[in-house]
């Protein structure tokens, strides 16, 4: 455990000593909310749909794990570049802790990030429907950042250049997010795109912080928890394989 705390602590302190990286990390969610929950909600208002920023919040805070959460993985590149990973790895420790400790340190950031969208969600006018399900917010919230931040790490231990990471990462993440219900209610939309939204394991995540923070659900909480934690398992353990192929 002193191992994955070491990687944890040191991938906190570079995250606490880069100011600029904490303030772009809610610049683009800021602009989201207050871009789309002001200019569309008179429209979505208007639609009968009621009001649009209590229902684009939750996505967005699933947006800002998204892109935090993946594009975490070029942590690993830089350590490739700059030699540091092949020292860890050549050291009598086991990779799966070594993966986990940098890991559950990008989650850790992922989540402070998502956290403090939330608490300017709230400035702009987003209400909780019932406070007693906040602490279930939060660990959807956790889960779904050490899916991401895995996934991220997979992909980062699978290239060895930041433009294929960077090119990769762009043709994934923005399909996944667009194709959520991030966005849009599945209610109203064309039957293809409910289907492609219905397989995207992101949809599933925003359904079930839409339900704990305002009570609604498309597919059921149930069935988001269950899809949640299904995906979570599947991007450890494609971390875990893909960072032991790692060449020392």
């Amino acid at each position: 455990m002193s191992v994955i705390y070491i990687l944890w602590h040191r991938q906190m302190k570079r995250y606490i000593r880069s100011r600029s990286r904490i303030a772009g990390a809610i610049g683009q969610p800021l602009l989201f909310l207050m871009a789309l929950g002001y200019g569309l909600g008179a429209v979505y208002e208007k639609a009968g749909e009621g009001d649009y920023l209590q229902f684009l919040v939750p996505g967005i805070i699933v947006q800002t794990l998204l892109f935090s959460g993946v594009f975490w993985g070029i942590q690993i590149l830089f350590d490739k570049r700059f030699g540091f990973l092949k020292e860890m790895l050549v050291a009598p420790v086991s990779r799966t802790r070594i993966l986990l400790g940098n890991a559950l340190g990008g989650a850790t950031i992922s989540l402070i990030q998502a956290l403090l969208v939330f608490g300017i969600s709230f400035a702009l006018g987003f209400r909780i429907d019932n406070w007693a399900m906040v602490p279930l917010a939060f660990a959807i919230m956790l889960v779904l950042s050490v899916t991401l931040t895995s996934f991220g790490a997979a992909i980062a231990s699978m290239v060895d250049d930041f433009q294929g990471f960077q090119g990769i990462n762009n043709f994934l993440i923005f399909p996944l997010f667009f194709l959520s219900s991030a966005l849009y209610p599945l209610t109203d939309v064309p039957r293809v795109l409910q289907i492609i939204s219905s397989v995207n394991p992101l949809t599933y995540s925003v359904d079930g912080l839409r339900w704990a923070l305002l009570g609604q659900s498309h597919f059921g909480i149930g069935i988001d928890l269950a899809v949640m934690a299904v995906t979570m398992v599947a991007c450890v353990a494609f971390a875990v394989n893909r960072f032991n192929r790692i060449q020392a």
